[in-house]
């Protein structure tokens, strides 16, 4: 049986004007190391500035894997709860996202899980595939949820920091495998944790 790998990744730390910074490009570099070792096929990326350039970033260190963009890895959000389902802290956030805006975000959403979420042999591949995503805290924890086969609204709370690796396998008639989420062992303690909420972290 063969086995889809996902490598899920936040791009590296950005300004506030979307572009990757020095310390993103370190971060990336550190997390293109730790893969170096893997057979990658592909490292797709989100649209966005920041996640092209930590994509080419972390691909300088893996053996000749094309880079690509894939539009299903864009920031949004994917699923906007109803009231009942979100948590006091968060329904602010959510003033002003109509029914339009939402649906686009759950059609994007659903859209990223049928690209990514099948195994070799529904794809027509009888191989093992290695396939490197770069994208946004919100996506991962999309891809988290659908893993776990969680309630919809259960991707909020669920943060990666920038450069942080997320693992996923996918096989044909089994659940997927959550192998490891928001690892940030590849990156000396002055790099871990940006893109975070503030707090005390171990």
């Amino acid at each position: 049986m063969s086995t889809r790998h996902l490598y899920l990744a936040r791009h590296g730390a950005a300004d506030a004007f979307g572009n990757l910074t020095d310390i993103g490009r370190r971060q990336m570099g550190l997390l293109g190391e730790r893969l170096a070792g893997l057979p990658v096929d592909t490292v797709w990326h989100s649209p966005l500035p920041r996640a092209a350039a930590s994509a080419h970033e972390l691909a300088r260190h893996l053996r000749n894997a094309p880079v690509a963009e894939a539009a299903e890895l864009i920031d949004h959000v994917p699923y906007v709860p109803r009231p009942a389902e979100t948590p006091p802290s968060w329904a602010g956030f959510f003033d002003g996202y109509d029914d339009a805006e939402a649906a686009s975000g759950q059609e994007l959403a659903d859209a990223l899980v049928a690209r990514f979420t099948k195994s070799p042999e529904m794809t027509g591949t009888r191989r093992d595939t290695h396939e490197v995503l770069v994208t946004h805290a919100y996506q991962i924890a999309w891809l988290v949820r659908h893993a776990l086969d969680a309630p919809p609204s259960r991707w909020l709370g669920l943060n990666s920091a920038n450069a942080a690796l997320t693992v996923i396998d996918h096989r044909t008639g089994l659940p997927p495998t959550l192998v490891m989420f928001n690892d940030m062992s590849h990156l000396p303690a002055d790099l871990r944790w940006t893109g975070f909420p503030d707090g005390m972290r171990p």
